[in-house]
């Protein structure tokens, strides 16, 4: 299991300097996003010879990319707006190969108008997994045409929640191209220690033949977001049931400060030893 961080984590838009400082703090590994070139996360358009050059950067700083984040709001109200989204995940499909890419990383959304990560009452609504469904289809076909996977994660705010949301989507779509990006953190907020860990475990269980990456997030006991190892959610046993399940991919860090991250390397490394 390698592990690896959200090149979000380093400041600035110079891929060069960003992978040189994700390679310094300790990774191996990045979830490449855009914005570490200077565009936006979802570009319109991304100039000739940029991902080249990105996929260069991290060649000569030793940092393998295992993934590159392509999230929009895929249950909007607002047709065209997941529309714009699709166009612009196919943007990011042009570029996968030059970037060294074959895993572009999804959330499902959420039927809130201003925030992709809020809950909304309607996402319970069948018209919102229908709109969720003819969504994931079309970005399938785009990624099966491509030769690219795509790895959706359940995320507390979405449409696609929890384990068994995720479980329905890929037996809903059969996709060969889709698989899942599981995070601990992201499941049975506010659940005891014990409740935790089980519906963790439930989850890989549910999940192992499907999973494409592991995130490595960590929350404090009141919810908040905090460097792994300094809060409540217990890591060593989800790298352990990782493990277990036969996963041999990517455990990528994240939801903490620049100066934060050689602590997290040195903690996740001891993890995965």
């Amino acid at each position: 299991m390698r592990v690896g961080v959200f090149a979000k984590t380093f400041p600035g838009g110079d891929p060069s300097a960003v992978l040189a400082a994700a390679r310094a703090a300790g990774f191996a590994s990045v979830q490449w996003n855009m914005a570490c070139a200077g565009l936006e996360p979802m570009p319109e358009a991304i100039p000739p010879g940029l991902a080249g050059a990105v996929a260069g950067a991290a060649a000569r700083a030793g940092v393998a990319i295992a993934a590159l984040s392509g999230t929009w709001n895929m249950i909007h109200p607002d047709p065209a707006v997941r529309e714009g989204g699709l166009a612009r995940l196919g943007v990011l499909l042009d570029a996968a190969p030059a970037l060294g890419v074959r895993l572009i990383t999804l959330c499902t959304g959420t039927r809130d108008p201003r925030d992709p990560w809020r809950h909304h009452p309607d996402n319970a609504r069948p018209e919102a997994w229908r709109d969720l469904l003819d969504m994931t289809g079309r970005a399938a076909a785009l990624a099966e045409r491509a030769g690219v996977t795509l790895g959706i994660e359940p995320e507390p705010g979405n449409v696609v929640t929890d384990a068994a949301a995720a479980r329905r989507l890929l037996d809903d779509m059969r996709s060969p191209c889709l698989r899942i990006v599981l995070d601990p953190a992201n499941l049975g907020e506010g659940a005891a220690a014990g409740e935790h860990r089980r519906i963790v475990a439930e989850a890989v269980d549910r999940l192992a033949d499907r999973l494409a990456l592991a995130h490595a997030k960590d929350r404090d006991a009141g919810g908040r977001v905090v460097a792994a190892g300094r809060g409540v959610v217990d890591l060593s046993d989800f790298v352990a049931r990782l493990r277990g399940a036969g996963f041999e991919g990517d455990l990528i860090a994240h939801g903490f400060r620049a100066d934060e991250a050689p602590a997290v390397a040195r903690h996740l490394a001891g993890l995965v030893a």
